[in-house]
């Protein structure tokens, strides 16, 4: 199975491509596309027991919703449609946009969240930290929903669309910045610092996304490599890792990432295993770790949220079983399954560029963990702190996190401060949008 390209993905939209327009009236052409869709899926798809015996492919008028309706819901969130071009681009970073996330505080204030080096927001100077008060000169309040959710109306990732954003800045002044979308390269680590605790030194990496770096062979992301040499050379004996904002990417990077994080004393033993449909049988395979570079960590803390979905589920499910794992902030996603993009097995979906990816296979860790559908829960659930810097001991869920090494545990003043916001950004995304989300 090394052949195949082992990612994990979420649901409808590419970062490149537009929002699909429904033909009320299927061509000829249409309809062959959404037969090949029905056999892909019979062939490839985890659950296609469950799927329909026969269908009639004119009784749609969209190829996401023919899709849809083949769906074993509830479990399946995940299997989307989008093209070839958006779904390679996505996992070596290519994006197009303003390059932000943002988030809400338990007062429901809008913050930056993080802010992409080379996107247009970047290049602006824009800081997490900065607090968001109008958008297109209306205040927030008119784009809440009558679900609770927001509908903040920026357009779909399409070079050339502006927007215009009201900010109040740390210090208390206001800005208004009209950004530009455009195409950009997106890092995937957002910080990273070490932090002398008593005698330990303790190194803290925020982690956006599992990106490759485009041209390496193997696939693997230089952007890690360059984090871990440089907490190597710092000789840290604690890891904090931030995946609060990460919605997942390429397993070949995850896997890359545990084994610089996996003891040398379980180097290749079970990392995961991967579990096919039936008619695939044959393909199931499993990976072992391979101890890189020297650090030797007996545990590893993460901070983690309702964002931290896919992959960096992948990593804390296959390193739970061989070290002490805290989890510091609210409960992950939930998706112990995965994916790779079929075109290059039908003939009609390539020639029509169009990228089916459904769920393919199911992971579990070397103890046979592999329900997590519900997410992983944090052992102790601390508050966002989205108005404060990056490294900044003022956040809530750093400094529980530094106090956990310091006492062994978190302080009910830590844990008071938890709040669940009613909207976060995962859910304003389809399809690889929601797996790498950013504005």
């Amino acid at each position: 199975m090394k052949n195949v390209k082992w990612i994990f993905a979420l649901l409808v939209l590419g970062f490149w491509a537009c929002e699909p327009k429904d033909d009320p009236n299927p061509s000829p052409q249409a309809d062959a596309v959404r037969g090949a869709i029905f056999e892909t899926m019979k062939e490839w798809y985890y659950w296609n027991q469950e799927l329909p015996g026969t269908v009639n492919t004119l009784d749609f008028s969209s190829n996401e919703e023919f899709l849809d309706a083949l769906l074993f819901k509830p479990l399946d969130r995940f299997s989307y449609l989008t093209t070839q071009e958006a779904f390679n681009n996505a996992f070596v970073g290519r994006n197009a946009g303003h390059g932000f996330g943002f988030a809400f505080d338990a007062e429901e204030r809008l913050y930056l969240t993080f802010v992409f080096n080379e996107a247009p927001a970047g290049k602006d100077g824009w800081k997490r930290g900065w607090e968001i008060l109008e958008i297109n000169g209306k205040p927030l309040v008119d784009y809440k929903t009558s679900s609770g959710g927001y509908d903040f109306k920026l357009g779909p990732p399409d070079p050339g669309i502006s927007n215009t954003f009201k900010f109040r800045l740390p210090d208390g002044t206001t800005t208004t910045r009209t950004n530009v979308k455009a195409e950009y390269q997106s890092n995937s680590v957002l910080f990273q610092n070490v932090y002398d605790v008593d005698a330990k030194k303790v190194g803290y990496w925020v982690y956006q996304s599992f990106k490759a770096t485009s041209g390496l062979t193997p696939t693997r992301s230089q952007e890690v490599e360059n984090s871990m040499n440089f907490f190597m050379e710092q000789n840290i004996n604690e890891l904090i890792i931030d995946l609060r904002y990460n919605g997942g990417g390429s397993v070949a990077v995850a896997e890359q990432i545990n084994n610089y994080l996996i003891q040398a004393s379980n180097s290749n033993k079970l990392m995961y295993t991967n579990k096919l449909n039936s008619l695939k049988s044959s393909l199931n395979d499993s990976e072992n770790f391979s101890k890189k570079g020297n650090l030797a960590l007996n545990r590893i803390i993460f901070i983690t949220s309702r964002g931290s979905a896919s992959a960096s589920e992948l990593v804390i499910n296959s390193l739970n079983p061989y070290m002490e794992l805290i989890l510091i902030g609210d409960n992950t996603f939930g998706k112990p399954v995965g994916s790779f993009p079929l075109s290059r097995f039908n003939r009609t979906l390539a020639e029509n560029n169009v990228e089916l990816v459904p769920i393919t296979f199911a992971t579990a860790n070397s103890e046979g963990k592999a329900d997590y559908f519900d997410g992983f829960p944090a052992n102790f659930s601390v508050g966002d702190s989205p108005q404060v810097p990056w490294g900044d001991t003022k956040d809530l869920r750093l400094a529980a996190a530094l106090q956990y090494i310091q006492n062994g545990t978190v302080s009910g003043r830590m844990i008071n401060t938890f709040y669940r916001p009613s909207w976060e950004m995962i859910d304003a995304f389809k399809g690889l949008q929601q797996e790498f989300p950013a504005y």
